[in-house]
């Protein structure tokens, strides 16, 4: 009876904590943002990134000790809390990469216009070549 209820008990509370300190965190994050005024905080997203990775790694190490313990209840919850820690952290590291790779192309295509614009003007500077680009002669 005792085990069952500090089993419980555990895996209500460490769930709560996690979740508070998940909230806390994303709270800190968004002071941030609104002291920068709406615009960009360096470092925001490897932030979020990192707490993600350490707190789904920390949940299922949590999780594999209650399971050594034998608290069942405890270590499923545990269980939970990293697997949904985990698919959050898929999901911004995911939407990251298609923003940086989105972009990287950006800037790829910027560049190869501004190299054939470039390479086009140079081919008409000499005036010889071109005789519409001279401008109006001088008497």
């Amino acid at each position: 009876m005792l085990k069952g209820a500090l089993d419980l008990g555990l895996a209500i509370l460490l769930a709560g904590l996690e979740a508070a300190a998940l909230v806390a965190f994303c709270l800190v994050e968004g002071m941030k943002k609104w002291v920068a005024k709406g615009g960009p905080v360096p470092g925001a997203t490897s932030r979020f990134l990192v707490v993600l990775s350490v707190g789904s790694t920390l949940s299922a190490l949590v999780g594999y000790g209650f399971f050594r313990a034998d608290l069942p209840m405890a270590c499923v919850s545990q269980a939970v809390v990293a697997a949904l820690l985990t698919s959050l952290l898929l999901l911004d590291a995911g939407t990251e990469c298609v923003k940086r790779s989105g972009r990287h192309r950006l800037r790829r295509r910027l560049r190869r216009e501004r190299r054939r614009l470039h390479a086009s003007q140079s081919e008409g500077r000499s005036p010889a070549r071109d005789p519409a680009r001279r401008g109006p002669r001088r008497r």
